[in-house]
């Protein structure tokens, strides 16, 4: 038995993994590109521009996840630094994958401005927990009052749908509790520690991690113009956010599509879904990049004018409860 889970643990994510994307090459052949174009031209810039907006106000509610781990650390960087740094960070993260992202570039980024790896590895323990646990209570929400209509050949039932969403909301309740109740404070795996955050500062990982992704939702959303209900919306850009770690394609490129044509097909043309999927990635993904090159050039120099590590106090403290 054991035998066995170990080969699943190894294969499922693979077979995932083709299953998406043999969906993404399909998809992609029948796609009728003018038509697609045709509707990226109608879209109206007040739309564009909403979608900018909320694709901005998400990536700084997203960049604050950081704060909290400034907080829960007790390192001396300053907000505004450790919000650039984030930020960069996600830009790059969704663009180029998570490893050049969301672990090299923070790592660098971090470590150039005086803070010690382990501290930097906490702060990237918060920002996950943060985020997967929005995703958690948000997703297991949608799934247990509104789960989103599947093609009919996944062949998932309402009922399972909802059961996962229980899962869903159980596991992010059992974190507040253990964030709670816990007493000991000090998680540690091998040579690393984690302190458990308060259970105060808990639910505010809660709301703010969950209020990203109700963003993100609300971005697709209304480049859609409203004319597919906001949980069904909501519910798929959350499958489709699973779909791209499962298959570790940079920037979701082409799963995002394909997640969306799939689940939502028989509610509007394949074009029009398509259009406002890649106004979507302007928004989201392209549209903070340009602002994230320069700001990583501009701090890569200015990093590069301060004092070398052994003329300035190392900028990490020891974790904290909060």
């Amino acid at each position: 038995m054991q035998r066995t889970w170990w080969w699943f643990k190894r294969l499922a994510p693979w077979c995932l993994a083709a299953l998406v994307l043999a969906l993404v090459a399909r998809q992609a052949r029948a796609v009728d590109w003018p038509a697609v174009w045709q509707a990226l031209q109608s879209l109206s810039p007040a739309r564009l521009a909403a979608a900018a907006a909320l694709a901005l106000a998400s990536y700084g509610l997203f960049a604050s996840f950081d704060l909290l781990g400034r907080r829960l650390t007790g390192h001396r960087l300053s907000a505004a630094r450790t919000l650039g740094i984030a930020a960069i960070s996600y830009a790059f993260n969704l663009n180029f994958g998570a490893w050049v992202g969301s672990v090299g570039l923070r790592l660098r980024l971090y470590s150039r401005w005086g803070l010690a790896v382990p501290t930097v590895l906490q702060v990237m323990a918060y920002s996950l927990a943060t985020n997967w646990l929005g995703y958690l209570w948000v997703g297991g929400a949608v799934l247990w009052w509104a789960p989103p209509r599947l093609p009919a050949t996944w062949q998932l039932p309402d009922t399972a749908l909802q059961a996962a969403g229980g899962v869903m909301l159980a596991a992010a309740l059992a974190y507040l509790a253990l964030c709670r109740c816990a007493r000991r404070r000090r998680l540690t795996w091998r040579t690393r520690t984690l302190v458990l955050p308060s259970g105060r500062v808990a639910v505010l990982q809660a709301v703010m991690g969950g209020a990203n992704w109700l963003l993100i939702g609300a971005i697709a959303w209304g480049l859609l113009g409203g004319r597919i209900d906001y949980a069904s919306v909501l519910g798929t850009m959350l499958l489709a956010a699973v779909a791209g770690v499962v298959t570790h394609v940079p920037a979701n490129l082409g799963v995002l599509e394909a997640v969306v044509v799939a689940t939502l097909g028989s509610r509007l043309p394949a074009h029009e879904l398509l259009a406002a999927m890649l106004a979507y990635r302007a928004a989201y993904y392209l549209l903070p990049l340009v602002f994230a090159l320069p700001a990583y050039a501009l701090s890569e120099a200015a990093a590069r004018g301060r004092p070398g590590p052994s003329k300035r106090p190392a900028a990490g403290a020891p974790p904290q409860v909060v």
